[in-house]
């Protein structure tokens, strides 16, 4: 909008009054949250619970995140360490996000949590800036030097449009002035210069110790932590209730002896790990281990293997019917208990054939022919 004020003697001044608007990917931001993010915040207000609670925590990312865009567009970049301060707010929410998963881990609504969590942290790494315009073509008359350098130009194309006739000007050097033929010239003409170097590999430090955390074994809210044990022979957890799940994560060289009858057992990251359970009336899930045992004295209704290479399932006679899910897992094996009190191992399948019968597709486990 343009204003004209007079101020006497011919002399006018004008005036620009310019309305205020958000940049050009700030207002794209707003039509991501008017569309994707408000579809994805009315649904989970219909399925609630957890998914709802979830997605609150969500809409305050997305709210943090746009005033962090509207200050970017206001601003000229800024150091590191304000930068860091200016993305606190965002990186907090992502923090509460990620936490209220893993205090859920019994919900039933697990997967939705968990799909939702892996996806937050894109919301703490902002995009480096565009790259700058192209340079301007360069002006060869101006870069060689006016009319000396367009000179020494044409004289330079006239010599390569002679062809074969360029080389008319070399002088013939004679059999007895080629150094390959007579090595004494090379003594007298000095050291030759050195060619390039082969690139060598610049050293690298030293990669720092793994730090290593105390081990914790305590009840926080209806979760009993279990983490970062190494060679722990003797964990036990002996007073438990049915609303509480246990979770360990990181312990090798361990066992672990669960008693009672309690919600839900999950094994994270965990190598050579034991456990003993009496009753499970959730789930039983093993993640991301290697080389673990899973006993059950009672009953438990189905036991998760998932990521996980080498995995010995002992059932006892009420939990003969325990269902067992697998996936992207290597050699487990599920004994079972004889009259005698002896096991019969039998491996889990690893290998699967899916043939199309018309209608659907059919997968069956097949063995491996050796």
């Amino acid at each position: 909008m343009l204003y004209c004020v007079c101020l006497g003697h011919g002399v006018i001044l004008l005036l620009f009054l310019f309305s205020l608007a958000v940049s050009v990917y700030v207002e794209a931001y707003d039509n991501l949250l008017s569309g994707p993010v408000a579809q994805y915040t009315a649904l989970s207000q219909k399925i609630g619970g957890d998914v709802q609670k979830h997605a609150e925590l969500m809409k305050q990312a997305f709210s943090c995140q746009r005033q962090f865009l509207v200050t970017a567009s206001n601003s000229q970049k800024p150091s590191d360490s304000v930068l860091t301060s200016l993305l606190a707010p965002v990186s907090k929410v992502i923090q509460e996000v990620q936490a209220f998963r893993e205090k859920n881990r019994s919900s039933p609504l697990f997967n939705h949590l968990s799909a939702v969590s892996e996806s937050v942290p894109a919301l703490g790494a902002p995009a480096p800036p565009p790259p700058g315009p192209p340079p301007p073509p360069m002006d060869l008359d101006k870069s060689s030097g006016g009319d000396s350098g367009a000179t020494n130009r044409n004289a330079l194309f006239a010599s390569l449009n002679k062809g074969a006739d360029i080389t008319k000007g070399l002088k013939h050097v004679s059999d007895d002035q080629k150094t390959h033929k007579n090595p004494g010239l090379k003594a007298q003409g000095g050291p030759l210069p050195s060619g390039p170097k082969p690139f060598a590999a610049r050293p690298t430090a030293a990669a720092s110790p793994a730090r290593t955390l105390p081990p914790v074994l305590e009840l926080d809210g209806k979760k009993w932590k279990v983490e970062n044990h190494e060679g722990a022979q003797n964990l036990v957890i002996s007073d438990t209730e049915l609303k509480q799940v246990v979770y360990a994560f990181k312990c090798n060289n361990s066992t672990l002896q669960v008693k009672g009858k309690i919600n839900s057992i999950t094994l994270d990251n965990c190598k050579k790990l034991g456990l003993v359970f009496d009753d499970v009336v959730g789930i039983v899930e093993v993640i991301n281990c290697k080389d673990v045992k899973v006993q059950v004295m009672g009953k438990i209704p189905t036991i998760s293997i998932n990521k996980t290479d080498g995995c010995h399932v002992y059932l006892s006679k009420d939990s003969l019917s325990c269902e067992i899910i697998s996936a992207k897992s290597s050699e487990m094996n599920v004994l079972v208990p004889n009259k005698d009190g002896e096991y019969t191992e039998i491996p889990v399948p690893e290998q699967f054939k899916t043939v199309w019968d018309g209608n659907k597709l059919v997968t069956t486990a097949t063995e491996i022919a050796g």
